[in-house]
């Protein structure tokens, strides 16, 4: 009789959000904007002619002078009914952009979506270099070149797939984890979504984020991956403007001799699923962790969340993506109301 009643509670609370999510969003306000950067100078280079439209009159382009570079693109959403205590900030991992917060790759809800209906403003970014934000030229002004995935490299290093050569262009002979909760049908969208990076623009991507800080800010910051070293450093810039920090498998992180800089920003580390079996992301989560632990020693508030520790189980690198991702997103709303940062 107990198991049945549950059972029936938890089909209500399932179709009462399935009801909910089809309500019309109220928004106050929408818009976007580009945030920071710098104006370079080139010089030296050859005039060219360049034919923009077949068939077109040949013009002639002159690459030396001024280009603007290092700017960000940021979009928002405003509720008409704001229950959040400051604006949550939504900063992608590396070789992404903003897309990764918006829906899923299969078409479901995403994080921007569910945290808006939980009444937060959100500030979703293509940081620098990448999507909207607009590149540069290089090496002239990002030195090195950028970085391509194949589509194979995601499955097998974002714990998608079970191993080396789980990936088959063929979806039907492709080898998920076992229990995996990514979406199969999502993965060939996935791997639209990826776009060109490089290791030589960190610099420049953390003083568009500080730009945005200081346009946007107090905020809660919520950072996947390659963004960990963005959100701990930005908040131990501007650690008066940070409320709290939602590090989603942060493979980077902050200056470690500034760690008691962040001792009154309440810090959530959260991680997915099968990091023992990988060959990279134990090492990845025990320095996340030992940072924490020196937040903590300062006397700062850090809680970190290992997903199957509370029966969430199933999650590759992209929470925000997996079949379960509104469930992880609760988890982290939880951890929000229990910090006081809702009205």
């Amino acid at each position: 009789m107990v198991i049945r009643a549950f059972a029936v509670a938890a089909f209500m609370v399932a179709a009462a959000w399935a009801a909910r999510a089809e309500e019309p969003l109220a928004l106050r306000g929408m818009g976007s904007f580009h945030v920071g950067g710098k104006l370079v100078e080139i010089s030296g280079r050859p005039v060219k002619e360049v034919t923009f439209t077949p068939g077109g009159v040949p013009a002639k382009v002159d690459p030396n002078g001024t280009y603007q570079t290092g700017q960000m693109y940021v979009q928002y959403f405003l509720p008409q009914n704001e229950r959040g205590a400051a604006p949550l900030l939504f900063w992608h991992g590396g070789g992404m952009t903003g897309v990764n917060w918006e829906s899923t790759p299969d078409g479901r809800q995403g994080w921007l979506e569910y945290f808006l209906r939980k009444g937060w403003a959100v500030y979703n970014s293509d940081a620098v270099e990448r999507g909207r934000a607009g590149w540069a030229m290089y090496p002239d002004v990002i030195p090195g070149e950028p970085v391509f995935l194949t589509t194979a490299n995601p499955f097998e290093r974002f714990r998608i797939g079970a191993g080396a050569n789980a990936y088959d262009k063929d979806p039907a002979k492709r080898t998920f984890l076992a229990g995996s909760q990514f979406p199969p049908d999502g993965y060939d969208n996935f791997v639209k979504q990826i776009v060109p990076r490089w290791t030589s623009t960190d610099q420049m991507i953390i003083d568009a984020y500080l730009a945005e800080v200081d346009k946007v800010c107090p905020c809660v910051i919520v950072f996947h991956s390659q963004a960990g070293q963005f959100g701990f450093k930005v908040a131990q810039a501007r650690p008066d403007k940070v409320k709290a920090l939602v590090a989603v498998e942060p493979a980077g992180l902050g200056d470690p001799a500034k760690a008691d800089v962040l001792k009154n920003i309440p810090v959530l580390m959260i991680y997915g699923d099968y990091i023992e079996q990988d060959a990279r992301w134990p090492t990845i989560r025990k320095n996340g962790t030992e940072f924490g632990d020196k937040i903590k020693a300062a006397g700062g508030s850090v809680d970190v969340i290992n997903l199957p520790s509370i029966g969430i189980k199933g999650n590759s690198h992209m929470l925000m993506m997996d079949k379960n991702n509104l469930e992880v997103a609760q988890v982290v709303q939880d951890w929000l109301v229990r910090k006081g940062l809702t009205k």
